[in-house]
């Protein structure tokens, strides 16, 4: 299963023709897109009501991917945040069946501790069973122990453009998810992706195991939703 999406759903004027006219904005993007990320919610709360409201906004088979706090991730550094994992799981729980994956994305300076780790992903799927994703962004969580544990855990490594290590570029963890997020290169969250690129992101995820995941994050310039088209694109005529 490939899912295709951008981070967020804003319609930018430029591709705006190739989404339906009539309702929401998220009701014209999930007509094209099977797929997106809540990164919203990273940066505050919303309220159950809210994701139940986007939940009967998309149709059957949409999921949305929703990001972990900044509260749990850069605040309480995975460390002692049970009531904030409840706190956000009543939350998200009106998105029902149409929850993807929990993205838990890291600050650059959170070291992999074994320990720490052992503690917060048990916890995470306990809040919040299903899939999770996490884009670690020191370099000791790629290593063997580091993989060991995700694995584990059934916690999928997310695949990052641009990556800051080598070994980012590429998933890991658990397999059955492969999660891609595509931050735009060479100007992170800004710079489109050339066709060749996005046909190179073609090649990758094809036969990657489990459900693939892509995201395009570099929205700032609008182009993320263009890159997603063209993936979305090149994905139908190699079905």
């Amino acid at each position: 299963m490939q899912r295709v999406g951008t981070a967020g759903w804003s319609i930018p004027a430029a591709v705006a023709a190739r989404f339906p006219a009539e309702g929401s904005g998220l009701e014209r993007y999930a007509a094209v897109f099977n797929a997106v990320e809540i990164n919203s919610s990273f940066h505050r709360p919303h309220r159950r009501a809210t994701y139940e409201r986007w939940a009967a906004a998309v149709p059957e088979g949409f999921r949305f991917a929703v990001k972990l706090p900044k509260a749990i991730t850069h605040e309480a550094r995975l460390v002692n945040c049970e009531t904030l994992l409840a706190a956000f799981a009543e939350g998200v729980g009106g998105l029902g069946n149409t929850r993807g994956p929990v993205l838990v994305q890291l600050p650059p300076s959170l070291v992999f501790d074994a320990e720490i780790a052992e503690a917060f992903f048990p916890a995470l799927s306990a809040a919040l069973p299903g899939a999770i994703a996490c884009e670690p962004r020191h370099a000791s969580w790629f290593s063997p122990k580091a993989e060991t544990s995700l694995v584990k855990h059934k916690v999928a490594r997310v695949a990052a453009d641009p990556a800051k290590i080598q070994e980012a570029a590429e998933p890991g963890g658990w397999r059955a998810l492969t999660y891609r997020r595509f931050h735009g290169s060479p100007r992170i969250y800004y710079s489109a992706y050339d066709p060749d690129q996005v046909a190179d992101h073609v090649a990758s995820g094809r036969n990657a195991p489990g459900e693939v995941w892509t995201i395009y994050d570099n929205t700032a310039s609008g182009a993320a939703t263009e890159d997603a088209l063209t993936l979305r694109d090149m994905l139908a005529q190699t079905a």
